[in-house]
């Protein structure tokens, strides 16, 4: 057989093993995404296998550079990596995606035994930041169209409201002040 027929072999028969699997993702014809360990679990992780031209006569390429691996260690990392690299050499030349996946779950637990979460995030402060007191922003009041349109029929071109504008007010001031009497 030639390598394009064991792919195609090999593909049909992980296909028929992993259907509704929702840890198994194929993400092309030649390339798998594989989840080891329930989702919320904090040694859960992601391998990606990719079949290079020659698969299965090469070995398949091996990663955990997803998104979802970016808590795990580099030094995690490259045990699982090498520990799935003894398992390729062991069967190179025959059919090894259901192999790998099934090892990298028996395995989980040796493999994330010294697993130490990595905290990613970083925040940088300044002195002056940690002694000023938080400034809240102030949230600017929203007007809708007519109101703006309102607004700018009454300014005058300086954007000054003219004297006496809103004379319901000065009414008010008038009627609470009383009037001058002159004698």
């Amino acid at each position: 057989m030639t390598a394009n027929e064991d792919q195609e072999m090999e593909l049909e028969a992980l296909r028929s093993i992993y259907e509704g699997d929702e840890c198994f993702k194929e993400v092309s014809p030649v390339s798998f995404q594989f989840r080891i360990g329930e989702h919320d679990d904090s040694k859960a992780f992601i391998l990606d296998i990719s079949w290079p031209e020659m698969y299965p006569e090469t070995a398949p390429e091996i990663s955990l550079d997803g998104f979802f691996n970016k808590k795990i260690s580099s030094e995690t990392k490259q045990l699982i990596i090498s520990g799935l690299e003894e398992q390729v050499e062991a069967n190179l030349g025959t059919a090894m995606m259901y192999t790998l996946f099934e090892w990298a779950k028996d395995n989980q637990e040796a493999l994330m035994e010294n697993h130490q979460a990595v905290v990613t995030a970083v925040t940088l402060t300044s002195n002056s930041d940690l002694n000023a007191p938080a400034k809240k922003k102030e949230k600017k009041e929203q007007l809708t169209k007519s109101q703006k349109r309102k607004i700018t029929c009454r300014t005058d071109n300086k954007g000054e409201l003219p004297r006496g504008w809103d004379w319901v007010d000065v009414i008010k001031q008038l009627s609470r002040t009383g009037g001058k009497e002159e004698d």
